[in-house]
C-alpha cells in the first residue's frame, strides 16, 4: 500500500554534498526554515544545520538539552547543552517528519535522568546519554537556574547523583 506512506522529501544534491555523511550515517528526516533558508537534517547520529552560505553545524543528539514542538505555529524551539539560547526554526506547510524524528532521536539518546537533591529554588539533573554513534555512555550534569557550579551544596549533590547515575548503569 505504497499509496499510504508519506513521500520522503528530497534534499538538493548540494546540501546532501555538503553534509559529507560517513560510512553508516544516513539522512532521516529534513525541513527548511521559512525565516532563514537554513536546511534543518536529521540524521541517526546528529542534527545538522545547513546555512544558505554553505555553513555546516553538525552536533551529535545526546548534546540536544530540551526541544519542543509548536504545531500551531510549525516550529521547533531547542538548546544545545551548556548553552541558555534556544534555536528555533519554523516548517510552516513542509511535508516533513522532522519533529517526529527530533523527539524519537533524542528520546534514543536518554538513558537515565536523575534530578539533583538540592534545597530552595535550585534545580538540577544529572542524565546519562548515549552517543548514537558509537554506543558509548556518557554522563552530563544540567543545572538549572538558582544552582551555581561553584556552591558546595550543589557540588557535593552533583558528585553522589554522579556516583549514583554511573553504578546504576555499570560505568
Amino acid at each position: 500500500m505504497s499509496f499510504l506512506k508519506r513521500s520522503k522529501p528530497q534534499l538538493p544534491p548540494e546540501i546532501v554534498q555538503q553534509l559529507q555523511l560517513p560510512k553508516g550515517e544516513r539522512v532521516l528526516a529534513s525541513a527548511v526554515d521559512r525565516h532563514s533558508g537554513v536546511y534543518v537534517v536529521a540524521t541517526n547520529w546528529h542534527l545538522t544545520v545547513v546555512s544558505p552560505s554553505g555553513d555546516v553545524t553538525a552536533r551529535p543528539w545526546h548534546l540536544v538539552e530540551d526541544g519542543q514542538w509548536d504545531p500551531e505555529t510549525w516550529t521547533l524551539s531547542m538548546t544545545w547543552v551548556g548553552t541558555r539560547r534556544a534555536s528555533q526554526w519554523s516548517f510552516e506547510e513542509q511535508d516533513t517528519r522532522l519533529p517526529e524524528t527530533f523527539h524519537e532521536r533524542v528520546r534514543a539518546s536518554i538513558v537515565l535522568v536523575e534530578d539533583l537533591p538540592l534545597t530552595g529554588r535550585a534545580k538540577g539533573r544529572v542524565v546519562v546519554r548515549r552517543d548514537l554513534r558509537n554506543d558509548e555512555l556518557l554522563t552530563q550534569t544540567i543545572l538549572g537556574r538558582g544552582a551555581r557550579a561553584d556552591d558546595p551544596q550543589v557540588q557535593d549533590a552533583v558528585a553522589r547523583t554522579v556516583a549514583f547515575v554511573r553504578d546504576a548503569v555499570g560505568l
